[in-house]
């Protein structure tokens, strides 16, 4: 049976959001990364499908959702998906997949709406630790939105986009460098360069990450969570996962041999096997706000005595 993961469209607080929806059952919200789109999901989507509700959003200023000027912190990524989830379909609880930038704003998510949160998955994410690949720190430099049309120009797209195809054709897989061609080729469109910009710098300097969630990761000893990973992460490096589990209890930690950033596109079989195993042996974290206030006024308890985290 063919699934239906068609883009949608829904209008928040006067912009157009597309996300994909398909399946029934427990809700996944898969939540893509920076210059990436629903659309980075497309093998996963039907493969956890025939299980649950997959719900797969283009975030503000990406894919097909509006770019607007305006705030691209993960606080204002986060609202906009609960405003999604909870307003315009009806959700109330999910388990959260976030990859790379889509690991930061679910982590924002279950941190700002606890409620909402069943199950927490880190892939490749944000948010763990100041190292980031050094493409993305020289973006973050004054006037480098300047010379972007000359880095990410119209017609390189145009070219690129044949030779993807005939590659395609004629059985050539790079699932790796498909998804950064992806990415590429999104930002020669200026609106979309100037929110990839704006995204950026809501996380990133010249000197790396500047938000990190590990003076909070204590917080999400009530979750169940699991943390994947490639051991050739090129962007995020691996130590970051194996740190975040350090300081996670109870978390799980699976790391992918020879894979790169883009897990979920590289080896989406294992990568759906790998969440619906999590899903089915875990039960969901309770919606009892007075223990994630108990857990706030502890202040980490026993993690007072894990290493210091550092901040940025």
């Amino acid at each position: 049976m063919r699934i239906d993961t068609r883009l949608r469209h829904v209008t928040l607080h006067g912009h157009e959001v597309g996300y994909r929806m398909a399946g029934e059952g427990p809700v996944v919200l898969l939540i893509h990364g920076m210059a990436g789109s629903s659309r980075t999901w497309q093998e996963v989507m039907p493969r956890l499908a025939r299980h649950y509700t997959v719900v797969a959003p283009d975030l503000l200023g990406h894919g097909e959702s509006a770019k607007p000027m305006g705030d691209y912190s993960l606080g204002s990524h986060a609202s906009g998906l609960r405003d999604l989830l909870v307003g315009a379909l009806g959700i109330e609880r999910a388990t959260l997949v976030g990859q790379s930038l889509g690991g930061g704003v679910a982590m924002q998510l279950a941190y700002q709406h606890p409620e909402l949160c069943e199950r927490l998955v880190l892939a490749g994410s944000g948010g763990l630790g100041r190292e980031v690949s050094w493409v993305l720190r020289l973006l973050t430099l004054p006037g480098a939105e300047y010379l972007m049309p000359v880095l990410f120009p119209r017609f390189v797209r145009e070219h690129g986009d044949e030779l993807s195809a005939f590659l395609h054709d004629v059985g050539v897989r790079a699932p790796h460098a498909a998804e950064m061609w992806r990415a590429y080729a999104s930002l020669t469109e200026p609106e979309n360069r100037h929110a990839f910009v704006r995204t950026l710098r809501a996380v990133i300097d010249p000197g790396g990450q500047t938000v990190s969630a590990r003076d909070r990761l204590y917080l999400a000893r009530a979750v169940p969570t699991l943390i994947l990973w490639g051991d050739r992460d090129d962007i995020i490096p691996v130590e970051h996962a194996r740190a975040a589990h350090r300081l996670i209890p109870g978390s799980r930690l699976e790391v992918f041999e020879g894979a790169g950033h883009f897990l979920h596109v590289e080896e989406p079989e294992r990568f759906a096997a790998a969440l619906r195993e999590f899903i089915e042996s875990t039960h969901p974290a309770d919606d009892d706000r007075e223990s994630f206030r108990e857990l706030l006024r502890s202040q980490g308890g026993d993690a007072a005595a894990a290493p210091a985290p550092h901040s940025h």
